[in-house]
């Protein structure tokens, strides 16, 4: 398992800091050459790194990164963002998609608003999952005993008890709501986008909180799970 981990490691260097030779990596990385030499070489042998400039003293990616990319969150987007379009005519507001990492969604797509009262997360921001309607949307399809639930607000739900319950809902209804529980200033609905072996990602509609009245909630969170099913069905189709 460790080689696999060097390697990986060894991978993301390399593409981060690319054409980069061994005694950099070794470095970079705090491993022995001896080490990166062996990853370098089952990398290579696999088809993800080759030498740059034919030098085999430095290395950068091939294209085979960019290929599994596609296949997988570019594929995603690609995918998502005619329904996002859709989702956001329907409701004139902000809609995210993210996916699910470790402990936390990470957002990798949204369609802003065009009204001027609006909240703007940046790409990459990882939210938690059990405070955050994408991270309950996701959760409520994972079978995993929780950690620590930090609180983040006044309503976000530190008891476990009281967050499987929610979870519980969140499947009957079949999206996930966010009262404030992250920022205070925040409300949003979420659904998750569901593949054979569970959730891949999910949708939201995210609003400032003094918008979301419980009427909105509710058409939203029909709308954002139709939106889920729609992208789910898009995915898993010749």
């Amino acid at each position: 398992m460790q080689n696999v981990i060097n390697a990986l490691r060894v991978l993301e260097e390399v593409a981060d800091r690319q054409p980069i030779g061994v005694g950099e990596l070794a470095r970079g990385l705090g491993l022995p050459k001896s080490t990166v030499q062996r990853s370098l070489r089952t990398l290579h042998e696999a088809g993800w790194i080759r030498p740059a400039g034919g030098e085999v003293t430095r290395w950068q990616v091939t294209s085979k990164a960019l290929q599994v990319a596609r296949r997988t969150e570019l594929g995603l987007r690609d995918a998502a963002v005619p329904v996002m379009e859709e989702l956001r005519q329907a409701t004139g507001e902000t809609i995210h998609l993210m996916v699910p990492e470790g402990d936390a969604v990470v957002l990798i797509e949204r369609l802003e608003t065009d009204k001027p009262l609006r909240i703007v997360l940046p790409l990459g921001i990882r939210l938690p999952l059990h405070a955050s309607a994408n991270g309950k949307a996701v959760l409520a399809h994972l079978d995993r005993p929780f950690g620590e639930l930090p609180g983040y607000t006044a309503t976000t739900i530190t008891d476990p008890r009281a967050l499987r319950a929610e979870l519980d809902a969140v499947l009957r209804r079949g999206y996930a709501d966010n009262r404030g529980e992250w920022r205070a200033d925040i409300a949003a609905v979420a659904a998750a986008v569901l593949g054979p072996a569970g959730p891949i990602a999910s949708l939201s509609v995210s609003t400032p909180a003094s918008r979301m009245t419980e009427e909105l909630r509710a058409e939203y969170g029909k709308l954002v799970t139709r939106a889920a099913r729609t992208l789910g069905q898009d995915l898993v189709s010749p």
